[in-house]
């Protein structure tokens, strides 16, 4: 897998004992540094899923996603994005045939419920796409693993370089201004960063939503690099210093605060994923960055650190709705209908109005997706044409229901209980 340059995904389904003696045997076997997010106490040198967010930017070669008492859709996501050619991601889930009924603990983030909610409708979408994908190694207890076929595959060389050096040849003889650089993850954009600032006659200041987060860009800078924390350079009210003021994973910082770090540097390089996994999407170019007086746009296609169509990144992707297939395609206005969409008996219709509000809306994140799929009280409408283009999405939320008592305390601002936002 290293020589040819793949990443798989083995899930590993059954009691939480198995489980656990599966990942430790895996582990064993497998040389190299793992990661390994999990609640639970009895994975070692586990770290919970939401800790993730820090360590984007960071590159590991084995992974332990522990999905048996509940899944993180994105920091599973996430996690795959730190993962280097040669590597797997090992998946712990409950028994398969049980699965869809367990009541699914992260369910408690987006659910507004105040117990655990069974998730079947997304447990089984993510079923159906781990069985029908043959690169996907799945081991139940008591069943032999089913191995994926072997692909025949050249010899992998780390990604083409060429567009990622003519970026960097614009990016030294840019004008001053707002340059903005986009791309998925493992794509280089990091380190295209760090070489600016190694190879920049100037002073260059980096900032970030984590200092951790930048271990890329770090190393590619060298002994050029500095970091300063975002609020730390808002609240210097000196001029800084620097020509360049590069922010990574820009659209993980609030918009106003960008709006004030923008106009403090003669330039400014944006750097940021377009998946939706970490509450970005095709929004922050929509909303943010259509916002910015003559920006200048840049985007990084090729993997750097893994093959393209890696068997990983398709299924993952795949899996949790981060291609956006629908970005570019416009729906005919002809013979439009407004069609109730049922989760029971019309998923892909709900599937394509999900891929509709991710293209348009500025944070949606596979949590949204999950809300969809399994909340309680959700209703859904679909404008669509005879050909099946949905043109416009209604998500309906059911509010309100509370005691007369409880209502007077919400209208008087003592009382905030889950759910029933608008009421």
């Amino acid at each position: 897998m290293r020589r040819t340059g793949i990443r798989r995904l083995a899930v590993l389904s059954g009691e939480a004992e198995w489980c656990r003696q599966q990942a430790q045997q895996w582990r064993i076997a497998l040389s190299g540094e793992w990661i390994t997010l999990s609640e639970a106490s009895d994975l070692a040198d586990a770290l919970p899923p939401s800790a993730l967010r820090n360590l984007l930017g960071q590159e590991f070669r084995h992974a332990i996603f522990d999905a048996r008492n509940g899944f993180h859709s994105e920091a599973f996501a996430a996690l795959v994005g730190t993962l280097s050619a040669g590597s797997w991601l090992l998946l712990l889930t409950p028994p398969w045939t049980t699965w869809p009924q367990r009541p699914d603990s992260d369910s408690l983030r987006w659910s507004e419920c105040d117990a655990p909610l069974a998730t079947p409708h997304f447990i089984h979408h993510l079923q159906r796409h781990f069985l029908t994908d043959a690169q996907v190694l799945l081991h139940q207890q008591h069943q032999p693993p089913r191995w994926p076929p072997a692909l025949t595959l050249s010899d992998w060389q780390p990604g083409d370089a060429r567009q990622q050096q003519h970026l960097l040849a614009k990016l030294l003889r840019a004008a001053p201004g707002i340059h903005v650089l986009t791309a998925a993850r493992g794509r280089g954009k990091s380190a295209l960063a760090g070489m600016l600032i190694r190879q920049w006659s100037g002073r260059c200041l980096v900032t970030a939503p984590a200092k951790v987060s930048t271990a890329v860009l770090a190393r590619f800078a060298g002994e050029r690099f500095a970091f300063i924390a975002p609020d730390a350079l808002l609240a210097d009210d000196m001029q800084p210093d620097a020509d360049w003021l590069i922010i990574d994973e820009a659209a993980a910082i609030p918009a106003p605060l960008l709006q004030r770090l923008v106009t403090r540097f003669p330039y400014v390089l944006l750097t940021t994923t377009v998946q939706g996994y970490e509450g970005t999407g095709r929004g922050f170019l929509l909303k943010f960055c259509a916002s910015l007086p003559q920006a200048r746009f840049y985007q990084l296609d090729a993997p750097q650190r893994w093959r393209q169509d890696d068997p990983l990144e398709k299924v993952v992707n795949a899996a949790l709705l981060l291609d956006e297939a629908q970005e570019d395609r416009v729906a005919s206005k002809a013979a439009i209908a407004v069609i109730r969409c049922d989760r029971d008996r019309d998923p892909a219709r709900l599937l394509r109005l999900y891929l509709l509000l991710t293209s348009a809306h500025y944070r949606t994140t596979p949590l949204d997706f999950r809300r969809m799929m399994d909340a309680p009280g959700q209703r859904f409408f679909a404008a669509e044409n005879p050909d099946g283009d949905i043109a416009g999405a209604l998500w309906l939320v059911e509010e309100g229901g509370l005691s007369a008592e409880l209502a007077q305390q919400v209208w008087a601002g003592l009382r905030r209980p889950r759910g029933s936002l608008v009421a």
